[in-house]
């Protein structure tokens, strides 16, 4: 049986927040469902929200940049969020830019970079 990653609705957010080892099937899976919820939902953004990963390898960090471009195409911006150190650096040493793919340090700011929540208000 494959993983599959809960989708959740914030207003015109949709939020996940990955919280199972990144299988492939399961990052296939989230393509589908988070392209199918963008359209349904009529979503305007994305947050997706790494916190748990410990690992990833060169897969997952070009669907992360798929799921991406997919999201834009279908009129909805992505942000990563809560990316660890040690991603980061394997993301880089693998040679992943993840072009396109805006990044904030955690879901407020990730929030706030959509234009939602109150991250950049006094």
């Amino acid at each position: 049986m494959t993983d599959r990653v809960p989708v959740l609705r914030i207003g015109d957010v949709l939020l996940v927040s990955i919280q199972v080892d990144l299988e492939d099937d399961t990052v296939m899976n989230l393509q589908e469902d988070l392209a199918e919820q963008i359209v349904a939902r009529s979503a305007r953004g994305v947050v997706i929200d790494i916190t748990a990963v410990e690992i990833v390898d060169s897969f997952v960090g070009r669907m992360l940049a798929t799921i991406a471009a997919i999201s834009r195409m279908l009129d909805a911006e992505t942000v990563v969020v809560g990316m660890r150190p040690a991603v980061a650096i394997t993301l880089v040493e693998l040679g992943l830019s993840l072009g396109g793919v805006r990044t904030a340090l955690d879901l407020e700011k990730g929030l706030a970079m959509l234009g939602r929540g109150d991250a950049g208000r006094p």
